[in-house]
Formats: C-alpha cells, structure tokens, sequence
C-alpha cells in the first residue's frame, strides 16, 4: 500500500536520522517535505494541516531538541502521531452473543462490496461462524449470480429471496438463517455510480428493518482523497461502525486510508490485500504505521506463519531444529511455508527494510524456488549430510537444476550461516532457560502444570517458525534467529530492527 508514500517518508526521515543534531529550521524542512509528501498522496488538505502541526509541535520540544539522539526522536514522533492518524484504539470487530448476528455492507457501485461480503463470511468461517449471504442488490446485472458463484467456491451458501425487494430479501434472510442453523448472517447491498437519496433511503430502511449488529462501509483504496466526501455522506445517513478498505494491493496511493478516521471518526476494520477469498485482514493502526515508515510488520509474519503451519508439523520441526538438525528438505519446506503465507514478496516486505530491499532489486524473491529445484537435484544422503556435497556434486547438482554452480555454492553458504546462527541461538536459550530456573516463582504467581505444558506447546511452534523466518532472512541478506524463540521475542525482534534502521 501507499508505496510511493512510504519511499517519501522513509527519504525524509532518513535525512533526518543522519544529522547528529537538529536545529528548528531542519525539523521545519523535515515538516514541509512531509506535508508535500501527504499532499501528494491525496490525504485530506485539514487532516495533513493538523498532523504536520501535532508532529513539528512536539518535535522542537525539550524531548528532540535537547536528546542526544533527535534523529530516532523524530522517527518516534512521526510514528505515534501516524498511528493516532490511523486510529490508536482498538477497532477489532466485535459481535454480540444473540444469533444469527447480522452484518450490512454498504458503499459505491465499484467499491468492492460484493467480493468484500465473500472475504469477510471466509474470514468468519475460519473463525469456527457459519455464515450466509444476502443477495440484496437487485438492481446491478448478475450482482446476485456473482455473490452465490463466489460463495459456492467457499462452501458458503447465498439467500436471493425473490430478487426483486432488497429489504423484504433483508429481513427474510435473517429468517432463513434461523432455520438453517446459521449464525451470522451478511447482507450485500446494492450501490449506486454517486451518492444519491434513493441509496441512502434504500440502505436506511434495509438498516431499519433488520437492525444489523454491524454496518460497514466498503472503500475503494483506489479513490484517495475524495473516499472522505462519499463516508462522510453514509456517515450521516446511515451512520455505519467501520470500513473495510479494498484493493489495497493496487497502485493506492494511501489518501482514503489517512483520511477516513480523521475525518469521520469511523474506525478501519479490515483492509483486502488482493482477490483470494482469504485476502481480508483486520487492521491494526500501529502495524499499518509501521509498514509506511518502512519498519516492516514482524508481528502479522508469525501470525500469517502459525496459520500456514500444523501444531504436529511445528512441533517436530522445532525439536529437531532446537539441535540445529538443518537439512536441505527445510529449504523445501520453507518454500511451501512461505507460498501459502502469499509469496516470497510478502514475505520479504514484513520485514523492517524488506520493502525497501525489494525496489532496490538486492532480494531475490525467486532464489526459494530455484533453492527447491536445486534441493531437489540432489541425492537423499546428500540432503541430509550437505557436508558431503563436494566441487563435483555441485556440478553435477548445478547441471540437474539448470544453474550455474556458483547459484549452488551460495545455497550450501546460506545453509551452514543459518545451521551456525541456529546454534547460536540454541546456546542463548539454554542460558536463558537455565537462568530463569533458578529463579523462585513467587507465592501464587506460579502456572498451572497445564498452563505450563501449554506455553511449551506455543514455544515449540513458535520456535520452528522462527528457524524458518531465520533462514529466509539469511536468504535476503538480513540476519536470522533460531529455534526456542518465542513469541514475545520475536516482538523484541522487530524492536532491535527498527533501533538498527535509525542508526
């Protein structure tokens, strides 16, 4: 998202890190260079007015001025008034006990409501819900063949009614849902090419009819500044909970996504990465920051990598990689790992920097794949004991895979780092566990043996992703971690990262 932004951002801000001090006439260049950058991205002239004065306010105070480091200062600063911009509480959708709940979507002819009504009853179906679609735009050629064709794809059926009385399909919906033991209910809306009366009157008494539990608001990414005249528009007659921001994979230049909490006051609930029903995410203010700046997103990497990995898989994999038992078959693995976690690409740009490295052409985001093909050229003893891969095995493999041998020996380089960094790391661990031995739980503060075998259970899983993630940093160039690493280390992780950018 917001590319061409977060190259700005990082530009200026980079600038500013440089300079071992900072004087006021810097930090007023610093804020001009952003306001052009915001301008530019199409974020809203009042919400770029009041961020760059909350920013240069707390930047030539005391706090920069006087620090020995005004430069990290600054990043702080743009950073924390960035997430306020986006929305610092916390805008999880939340629904009530009572079922089947019901959730409205509402927005522009184009915006995306349609795909967005299928991505958001995946996202429920994965949640453990049973949803059901509502085909209440009966107006738009085909709108409710399309909603059944992509809810079919996803196992989700659709409630069409009689096509022709969106809020009588509305209300009969909710029924239907009672009966077939469906516990949320999504109503797809019909929109218009503008905002206009009958719209807003039609969504009104869809609303009224069946007093949804949630009402979101569908925006086009692509719309930028001009996003903020349509929500405010539903806000007022519809008054709808959130947004859920589509197409947020194509050339967005991030104006709507800036723009929309300031000036509404409606929370982002969810963004939609692409055109795969599992591409909606929630949204987390501080990690979308984040991105932008350039600091990357650790954290939604390992929850994107629990999910494309087994607890069985995890766990085996962990106790093997806890004794730096590396084999070329995990360069395999780790492949297939990163495929269903969307690609090497996004994989790589999860990282602090990785988005950066990725313009800049220094990670090859192929090198998984022919890694794979390369693997798969060798002998069953020689995945297993690389060691033993001398110069004319690495012809050989180099010949079987259609590469040029040097392609081989960085492969096997990569390898014996990442089999070294994991013993590294295996050391600190141990050291770690040892320490935290010794020490006496305090009185009632101990776990539960089963909360304690539970935590072990995430460690484990934790731990074999975390190998995986250390090889594919190594494999980018950037440094790696190993197994045993937990959860709330990797969150250090990103920490340390985002301190070695700043340097």
């Amino acid at each position: 998202m917001a590319s061409n932004l977060s190259n700005k951002l990082r530009g200026i801000l980079d600038k500013v890190r440089s300079k071992g001090r900072l004087s006021e006439k810097d930090i007023d260049e610093a804020m001009q260079e952003i306001r052009i950058a915001l301008l530019e991205a199409d974020v809203n002239f009042k919400v770029v007015k009041n961020f760059v004065l909350n920013c240069r306010k707390r930047c030539v105070g005391a706090e920069v001025m006087e620090s020995l480091t005004p430069g990290q200062n600054v990043v702080k600063i743009v950073l924390e008034e960035l997430t306020n911009l986006l929305g610092s509480d916390d805008s999880r959708m939340v629904l009530p006990q009572n079922t089947p709940n019901t959730i409205m979507l509402v927005g522009l002819q184009g915006s995306g409501k349609t795909t967005a009504a299928v991505k958001l009853a995946y996202y429920l179906k994965e949640k453990g819900r049973s949803p059901l679609l509502a085909a209440c735009d009966v107006y738009r050629p085909a709108a409710a063949d399309q909603l059944e064709t992509l809810g079919n794809e996803i196992g989700i059926p659709t409630y069409r009614g009689d096509g022709k009385n969106p809020v009588n399909i509305a209300r009969q919906s909710v029924s239907e849902a009672k009966q077939t033991m469906r516990d949320v209910v999504i109503i797809d809306t019909a929109g218009r090419l503008h905002v206009d009366e009958d719209m807003m009157a039609e969504a009104k008494a869809i609303k009224d009819a069946i007093n949804p539990d949630q009402v979101f608001m569908v925006v086009d990414a692509m719309t930028g500044q001009d996003a903020t005249n349509v929500v405010q528009a539903f806000a007022e007659k519809v008054d709808f909970d959130g947004v859920i921001m589509s197409k947020m994979d194509g050339d967005a230049r991030g104006g709507a996504a800036l723009s929309v909490r300031e000036v509404t006051g409606k929370p982002i609930k969810f963004v939609s990465n692409g055109e795969k029903p599992d591409s909606l995410e929630e949204f987390h203010p501080d990690r979308m920051a984040k991105r932008i700046l350039g600091m990357g997103d650790v954290v939604s990497l390992i929850e994107n990598a629990e999910k494309a990995v087994s607890d069985e898989m995890a766990e085996e994999e962990a106790e093997r990689l806890a004794r730096a038992e590396l084999t070329m078959d995990d360069f395999i693995m780790m492949n297939r790992q990163i495929h269903k976690m969307g690609g090497a690409s996004k994989f790589i740009s999860a990282l602090p920097g990785g988005d950066k490295a990725l313009e800049n052409g220094t990670v090859q985001t192929d090198f998984f794949d022919r890694a794979e093909i390369m693997v798969n050229s060798m002998t069953v003893e020689e995945r297993r004991k690389p060691a033993i891969i001398n110069g004319s095995r690495r012809a050989r493999i180099a010949k079987g895979a259609g590469v040029e041998v040097s392609e081989v020996n960085q492969l096997i380089s990569k390898f014996n780092e990442t089999r070294k960094m994991l013993k590294k790391f295996q050391s600190v661990q141990q050291q770690a566990t040892k320490s935290n031995s010794r020490k006496k739980p305090k009185k009632g503060g101990g776990k539960s043996r089963k909360a304690q075998r539970r935590a072990a259970k995430q460690q484990n899983k934790m731990g074999g992703m975390g190998a995986n993630i250390g090889m594919g940093m190594g494999l980018g160039g950037v440094r790696g971690m190993g197994a045993g690493i937990s959860a709330k280390d990797l969150k250090k992780l990103q920490e340390m990262m985002e301190k070695d950018q700043g340097k």
